[in-house]
């Protein structure tokens, strides 16, 4: 099969198509035909090697956590889903044209294979950073680079738990964030100010979504780094804010009732470019240049 890989650390010059043997499904896993893979910063991050301090990669290592397709192969112990059923969830070297997946809701008609593979990943990240940071019902949460992935989940999953969502973003993204039900200001010089108009009587809890060096801004916007959390800069917990990361908790859950929520018209993802597997490299350059709102897919279909 055709996958996407990386044989050493470095730039975009080391992604490579290769043919490799397909996987197979061992115990608790399925095999996909690949229709979708979404793109994340994890992908182009450990490929420059920004996670050698903590991960360890065997080399070849291919790309990909997260996908969308149709189940060919069940391992033993799975009877929740059959040959021929179209699954989205987590899995291993997912951007290739067969992905094995370890945790996979059923994907509904209705939505794209596009979208629900772009889905587990930031509904998972958003599902726990608002869990982690303690807001609740009627609260105001201040969502610092809310208009990629995870943003636009957070928006979205914080609305329907009532929460009110300020959410930073350069200019020409507002309109973005508040079609998801934001309320949208910039980022940069006088933050505090522009939050203290929109939140006269505060907020009560910020997330850092893009790792852009804001932590100690948000304590201060806060008043309590306990209630601010990062997803993307490991510096957070020096500040004595919190640094939320995995593994995953109940993904399966939370892959089905987001499905549900997408058929529903509650969750929308917008897949902003798609991009076919040998195109794995631009997609990564366009990612790590941080100006994507919603999603960019690898799309084998």
């Amino acid at each position: 099969m055709k996958a996407a890989q990386f044989n050493e650390y470095g730039g975009l010059d080391v992604v490579r198509m290769v043919e490799v043997d397909e996987p197979h499904a061992g115990p608790g896993q399925v095999r996909i035909i690949v229709r979708a893979a979404g793109v994340n910063p994890s992908d182009w991050k450990r490929r420059d090697g920004q996670y050698r301090d903590f991960e360890d990669v065997a080399f070849p290592a291919g790309f990909g956590v997260e996908a969308s397709g149709i189940v060919d192969e069940v391992g033993d112990g799975v009877s929740n889903v059959s040959v021929g059923d179209a699954v989205f969830g987590f899995g291993e070297n997912t951007m290739a044209q067969y992905a094995i997946l370890t945790h996979w809701a059923l994907k509904p008609g209705d939505v794209p294979f596009e979208v629900a593979g772009g889905l587990p990943v930031i509904i998972d990240t958003a599902t726990r950073a608002l869990d982690e940071v303690g807001i609740a019902s009627g609260q105001t949460l201040l969502a610092s680079g809310a208009a990629g992935g995870i943003g636009s989940a957070v928006i979205q999953l914080a609305r329907l738990r009532g929460i009110t969502v300020i959410g930073t973003a350069s200019a020409p993204k507002h309109d973005y964030l508040r079609d998801l039900g934001a309320i949208p200001t910039t980022y940069g010089p006088g933050l505090a100010e522009r939050i203290k108009e929109l939140a006269p009587n505060g907020v009560d809890a910020a997330l850092d979504l893009a790792g852009s060096g804001v932590i100690p801004e948000l304590i201060a916007i806060v008043g309590n780094p306990a209630r601010v959390l990062s997803v993307a800069d490991f510096s957070a917990e020096e500040y004595g804010a919190k640094f939320s990361h995995g593994p995953p908790k109940d993904p399966e859950l939370i892959f089905a009732y987001v499905a549900r929520l997408c058929s529903e018209g509650l969750f929308r993802l917008h897949v902003e470019q798609t991009f076919p597997l040998e195109q794995t490299a631009l997609a990564q350059d366009v990612s790590a240049r941080g100006r994507v709102m919603g999603k960019l897919v690898i799309s084998l279909d």
